[in-house]
């Protein structure tokens, strides 16, 4: 799943500055229900987390295994951590 194809594919455009807010909440419903009816685990787990950087995500109840619910706390964990960094050569 390449990044920039997922974001031509629910939001018509790489260009993520551009978006107006209405692209923007119709590309993320598009994006809930495609995570609604995606079987693949991978797939839904690349959808949920970019609905978590974007601030949509669903719960975690969402994920059926136990293992993809671990998952998803160990990437908004990591997200967390890097919140407070500074970019590299910043200093």
């Amino acid at each position: 799943m390449n990044f920039e194809d997922q974001l031509h594919r629910y939001f018509g455009t790489a260009d993520f500055d551009a978006l107006t807010p209405d692209a923007l909440a119709a590309g993320m419903e598009r994006m809930r229900v495609d995570f609604g009816l995606e079987t693949d685990r991978g797939r839904r787990f690349a959808l949920w987390s970019l609905l978590f950087l974007l601030g949509d995500a669903p719960d975690l109840d969402a994920f059926e295994e136990a293992a993809d619910r671990d998952a998803a706390r160990d990437f908004m964990d990591m997200m967390d951590r890097t919140e407070g960094e500074e970019p590299a050569g910043s200093e």
